[in-house]
């Protein structure tokens, strides 16, 4: 019996070994193939990386871009899925918030949907856009198209769902084939997961009657899927696979051991402190174009959460503002002033500066626990502290030419 017990105990030993090495390995085989890839974070990316202050909630963009024109894969493609992952540190919390694809932006003075950004611009374009959208930095970004969705998928062995409704929709120009009937559970590998990701409407016009919104909703369901899969002790044998598959179909301007570093972290997150949601907003007409307007009023509660604040912890209308610009360019301390106004900021002068380089903000008699706060409402990470006199400014933010616009 002894001798069982001890052969039981020296095969789990061999087979935690054998998985080390498979990961250890796999993690190698990562990182080589990371580097010398064309899609790697190594100069090749489209947007270089922001940096990442000790303690601060971490942004990436994840971004889904969609097949274009079968016929010409030269053309630019539009945006399909659009994600923001917000990790908080502090709190040990994942915020995933999608941004519908129809959501209203202006382009060169023009209404334009800001699944158009990425056509226009590429990555720098859509980045820039959600953004000002948001009002807070995005340090890292992915990019995958379809091809890559499905190899994705398929190395970490698709998942299984059920499906609540009867899909079918096919398009013969994409190849495109979807058909699940309601009730039956499905494993979807790559091929079938890309079809239930995309699925809006079937042939005949029936569907999703909430449109995007509720398409959004049904990525929610498999992305928890995925993230079952991944907290599952059966994804281990396929890192490898995840691994090697990543450099050749993704586009990132992270390095590799960042993506590590981060995917690790995250894995540790209790899934009770993982939030999926959707932004708010109204979906309208305009010019008989199908907007979805973003609220900034009703999405209050999940900005601050993305800040890593609370909602009650810093009242910005009773902060005296100053904001001086110390650059040639017209009209710069308006524009942030007006964006600050939005933020809740409502005691502001504007006005002009000595000339300067590099941005600062100087506080006065301001909480010390505020002050990564205001390092991210204004986007300005040099910072000082002054004694407060009477009638002084609480904050003062002199803008220099590096002041990111």
């Amino acid at each position: 019996m002894k001798k069982r017990k001890k052969n039981k105990f020296r095969f789990f030993i061999l087979l935690f070994i054998v998985l080390f090495i498979v990961m250890i390995g796999g993690l190698y085989l990562y990182l080589l193939s990371f580097r010398n890839s064309s899609n790697s974070g190594y100069g090749l990316a489209s947007v270089e990386k922001k940096e990442v202050l000790d303690g601060e909630p971490v942004n990436i963009l994840v971004m889904g871009v969609d097949i274009g024109n079968p016929n010409n894969k030269d053309e630019p493609t539009r945006t399909d899925t659009i994600m923001l992952i917000n990790y908080n540190p502090s709190n040990e919390t994942i915020n995933m918030v999608s941004i519908p694809r129809d959501t209203l932006i202006k382009i060169n003075e023009k209404n334009q949907k800001i699944n158009a950004a990425h056509a226009i611009g590429g990555v720098k374009y859509l980045i820039q856009e959600v953004e000002k959208l948001l009002n807070l930095n995005i340090n890292y970004y992915g990019k995958v198209n379809y091809e890559g969705f499905r190899k994705i998928i398929d190395s970490i062995g698709g998942v299984d769902m059920e499906i609540a409704q009867n899909m079918y929709y096919d398009d013969a120009s994409q190849d495109l084939h979807i058909n699940f009937k309601e009730g039956e559970t499905v494993h979807l590998d790559g091929k079938k997961a890309e079809e239930f990701f995309r699925w809006r409407k079937n042939n005949d016009g029936t569907g999703l009657a909430g449109g995007d919104i509720e398409r959004i909703n049904n990525q929610h369901i498999f992305i928890k899927k995925v993230l079952g899969k991944f907290k599952s002790p059966t994804i281990i044998p396929r890192l490898p696979g995840l691994m090697s598959a990543l450099p050749k179909y993704a586009e990132t301007n992270m390095d590799p051991e960042e993506i590590i570093k981060y995917a690790y972290t995250f894995l540790k997150v209790d899934k009770d402190n993982i939030k999926i949601s959707t932004l708010k907003g109204d979906a309208k007409y305009i010019g008989r174009i199908s907007y979805f307007i973003y609220s900034e009023k009703a999405n209050k509660d999940l900005l601050l959460a993305l800040q890593g604040v609370k909602n009650d912890n810093f009242d910005r209308s009773n902060i005296k503002v100053e904001i001086l610009n110390g650059t040639n360019i017209n009209g710069l301390a308006g524009n942030l002033s007006s964006k600050m106004q939005k933020r809740g900021y409502s005691n502001i002068k504007t006005g002009n500066g000595e000339k300067t380089s590099k941005s600062k903000i100087i506080v006065r008699d301001i909480d010390k626990k505020f002050i990564n706060l205001i390092k991210r409402d204004f986007n300005i990470s040099n910072i000082e502290s002054e004694d407060y006199r009477q009638g002084d400014f609480n904050i003062t933010i002199l803008l220099g030419e590096d002041f990111n616009r």
